[in-house]
């Protein structure tokens, strides 16, 4: 007759009356016990050869927010064809997305899987499309949007060989999150079977030496429980960093360890400091609405000392004695005083200058900015900004170069190139690019340059000034292989919880 714990024998009977084999979740909910002590049972089980562990990988699929839209409106291009078939199987495009009530996104998706799945085609001389066959039957792809609608999640074990080609598609097509767990089921042997039938002794056991079982020495005839102390203990999430926070934090350290002090600066910002002191001409497209988040209310601020206002407006003006034949406009202090969320982390650094002068000044900021974009999955509304400023007698375009390049180096990556380009305030001006070997591609990650005279001349800065900007964003995307902005801020705890801290 085998001896067997209380909570070995529960699991055991448990595993019995499942007809021999379940799944742990179901053998928990059978003997009552917590997942832990069924889960230290059923190892202790199969020591003793009673049961056998089966462990399988489970994948779990479900809709997110933009599959659950298209599971009750329908995909783009099943809404456009089915616009197109109202309207006598040929339109032109303008017509059939007023027809399908299509948002403006959706209609460049819409057209590709269109002609993707042979549904229309398209005349790129006239625009118009033409229905290829008047396709009633949901596709595959459309089953199981339908199905997860229905049922919330799936296990793909449980999906045709069509269905899992589909889920896939719809995780392509970002409609679909996943998730990956172990199953594992528990199963009697032969000889566990055996032994079942020879009736088992419950002992019980004692998991913890109390003082007074010591004193009374009634720990002689208790039977202690085993514990296997190489066993895997029960998954614990303890609290950790956001990927994002981590990724600042190291940033900070990568400056600090270079010799630079950190800055901060507000949030909303004048236009005098946000353009104008950058030497940005207050009718550029930048300044609309269309790219810049204005304040309704108050609408206006403060502008700096007069002195330092009357240079930048004959800059802007006339190019002062800049050298520089300005941008030839009447400047307005009425549009420099407008707030707005700043754009750019410069408007810190360009405030910084302006109340230090005198070398060295080697100072960086990690911050939000904002500016009126549409959100997909490489744009925010809001976002960091990585920014930094060298300002010391005789630097060079070199310098920057090699500021940066070591800057990329601490961080791991380590082939840079840098080639010419523009920006308003810098020249000379260039962009950085870094290589990553699991993409095997070059990325851009920041422009960088010297400030122009037209920028510190009416500071009263006589010494040349590096700067450099990029978002962070980008740089955790490329190391965290992400390709879809939107993720990092979507808070998945599985994701936060599986991406390693970094040291």
């Amino acid at each position: 007759m085998v001896e067997l714990g209380e909570n070995e024998y529960r699991t055991l009977s448990a595993t019995e009356k499942l007809e021999g084999k379940a799944s742990i979740e179901q053998i928990t909910r059978e003997n009552s016990l917590s997942y832990t002590k069924t889960m230290r049972a059923a190892l202790t089980l199969k020591q003793k050869n009673l049961v056998r562990i089966v462990e399988k990988k489970q994948t779990i699929i479900w809709l997110n927010h933009e599959g659950r839209k298209h599971a009750e409106k329908g995909l783009p291009e099943r809404r456009m064809a089915k616009a197109l078939m109202k309207l006598g199987g040929i339109s032109s495009i303008v017509n059939t997305v007023k027809m399908a009530e299509l948002e403006k996104k959706l209609v460049p998706i819409a057209l590709g899987w269109l002609r993707r799945k042979k549904m229309a085609t398209l005349d790129p001389r006239t625009n118009m499309l033409q229905l290829a066959e008047p396709t009633k039957h949901a596709g595959i792809d459309e089953k199981l949007l339908g199905l997860l609608r229905e049922k919330g999640k799936i296990d793909t074990e449980n999906l045709s060989s069509e269905m899992l080609h589909a889920a896939e598609t719809l995780k392509r097509r970002k409609l679909l999150d996943t998730d990956e767990k172990v199953k594992r089921t528990i199963e009697i042997t032969p000889s566990g079977w055996k032994k079942i039938r020879k009736g088992a002794k419950v002992v019980a056991e004692v998991n913890q030496l109390t003082p007074e079982l010591i004193i009374t020495g009634n720990w002689r005839a208790s039977k202690l429980t085993e514990f296997d102390v190489t066993l895997p203990g029960p998954v614990i999430h303890p609290a950790k960093l956001h990927p994002v926070q981590q990724a600042i934090q190291t940033v900070k350290q990568i400056f600090a360890e270079m010799g630079f002090a950190e800055i901060r600066g507000p949030i909303v910002e004048t236009a005098f400091w946000n353009f104008d002191a950058l030497f940005q001409p207050q009718d550029h497209p930048a300044r609309e609405m269309q790219d810049t988040f204005y304040l309704e209310y108050p609408q206006t601020g403060r502008l700096p000392e007069k002195t330092l206002v009357k240079n930048v407006a004959k800059t802007h003006e006339n190019g002062w004695k800049t050298g520089s034949k300005g941008w030839q406009y009447p400047w307005s202090t009425k549009v420099a005083r407008k707030l707005v969320f700043r754009t750019h982390t410069t408007a810190t650094t360009i405030r910084y200058l302006a109340q230090h002068k005198e070398p060295p000044v080697k100072v960086f900021s990690v911050d939000h900015v904002y500016r009126n974009e549409k959100m997909d999955y490489k744009s925010l509304a809001e976002f960091y900004q990585i920014e930094g400023i060298i300002m010391d007698k005789n630097v060079t375009l070199r310098d920057l170069i090699g500021t940066l390049t070591e800057f990329y180096l601490r961080l791991g990556l380590e082939k840079v190139r840098f080639w010419p380009s523009y920006f308003p305030y810098t020249e000379p001006s260039a962009q950085s690019t870094v290589y990553i070997p699991e993409l095997k591609k070059w990325f851009e990650l920041c422009g960088m340059g010297m400030f122009r005279p037209e920028v510190l001349a009416p500071l009263g800065i006589k010494h040349p000034v590096l700067a450099w900007g990029g978002g962070l964003e980008r740089l955790i995307m490329l190391k965290l292989h992400i390709d879809d902005i939107r993720f990092l801020y979507k808070n998945d705890l599985n994701w936060i919880r599986r991406t390693p801290t970094r040291q």
